[in-house]
Order: structure tokens, then C-alpha cells, then sequence
């Protein structure tokens, strides 16, 4: 009985502070491909995918080159020439199929560098909207992560995460609350 009459009040209590905490959301991937940085980085990556199919191209015309050689010139071979072939063939199929991995890790790693600054920026909006508006946190809805949210504790924050990234000049939400007031510095 003892336990219950201290765990009663300490459930009254989360419930209450609870019931206080208005959070955010917005869909990341929404803001995220509105931002400069974004599409910048995207072009910088297309042109980095563009040169390294332009390479494995280039090592897979020859290596086709070579196979028709190799397929004319095969029963003319003595068997030395036909294994040494057969090997080159094999070690530039090998090559190409090793530079094909290499490069979709290299892209995969220039994409992850490419998207930093643009995520820093808005992870840096969403934590000033958090902040000012007074948010416990912000969720990210891509993906149905949150297939419901309740109208009464959530507020999209889009538009004003928006605005904080310079991207729009709507009004802000109609249900989103207003920033608190910031005391006025006493005047001399």
C-alpha cells in the first residue's frame, strides 16, 4: 500500500507534464530537396556518376575489343598464346567488375560528404524552431513513421522551418504558436 501511494502521484504527475509537451513535424526529405545545397549537391554527384560509367565503359569496350580479337584469332593460337589471352580476358573482366564495386562505395561516400551541408542547415533550422517555439521535439514523418498525429499536441512546422531556411515567405501555420515574448531590455 505503501508503493501505491507513492507511484500514484508520480503517474498523476508524467500525465500532467505530459498532457503540456506540443511537439513538431515535418517530412526531412521535403525540406531537405528544397534546399540549394541539395540540388548542388545532386549535380556535383551527377557529374561524379557520369565520370565513372564513362571509365567502366571505356574498360568495357575493351574488354570487348579483346573477346572479338580473342574469338577471331583462337583457333590459330598455339595453346601458350590462347591461356596468356584467356588470362587477360579474365583479369579485365575481374577489373571491371572491381571497379564497378569501388566506384558505387565512392559514389555512396560522396554522396553522404556531397549531403552534409545541407542537412547541417536543416538540422540547425529544425533545432532553432524547436527552440523558439518552445517544441519538447520534432518528429520526421517520412516514411508513415507516424501514420497519426494528434491535432491538439502536434503542429506541422514545416512552413516555419521553411521560413527560418530563407526558403519561403508564407505566414506561418494558422495552429502553430506564436514564439514566446522576449523580456525587453530595461532602457537607461
Amino acid at each position: 500500500m505503501k508503493h501505491l501511494s507513492f507511484i500514484l502521484p508520480l503517474l498523476i504527475f508524467c500525465a500532467t507534464c505530459q498532457a503540456q509537451i506540443q511537439f513538431g513535424y515535418v517530412s526531412y526529405e521535403r525540406l531537405l530537396k528544397e534546399l540549394p545545397e541539395y540540388a548542388k549537391a545532386q549535380q556535383d554527384l551527377a557529374a561524379l556518376k557520369a565520370k565513372y560509367e564513362g571509365e567502366a565503359t571505356r574498360s568495357e569496350e575493351e574488354f570487348q575489343h579483346k573477346f572479338v580479337d580473342f574469338l577471331q584469332g583462337q583457333k590459330d593460337f598455339p595453346q601458350a598464346i590462347m591461356q596468356k589471352r584467356q588470362a587477360e580476358l579474365q583479369t579485365l573482366m575481374d577489373n571491371g567488375i572491381a571497379f564497378r564495386q569501388k566506384s558505387q562505395e565512392l559514389i555512396a561516400q560522396a554522396e553522404e560528404e556531397l549531403m552534409q551541408e545541407a542537412h547541417k542547415r536543416l538540422n540547425r533550422a529544425l533545432l532553432e524552431v524547436g527552440v523558439e517555439y518552445g517544441y519538447g521535439y520534432i518528429l520526421n514523418t517520412d516514411g508513415n513513421s507516424c501514420p497519426y498525429i494528434n491535432p491538439v499536441v502536434g503542429v506541422d512546422v514545416t512552413e516555419l522551418v521553411r521560413q527560418k531556411l530563407g526558403l519561403s515567405v508564407a505566414p506561418a501555420p494558422e495552429n502553430a504558436p506564436q514564439a514566446p515574448e522576449q523580456p525587453a531590455a530595461p532602457q537607461p
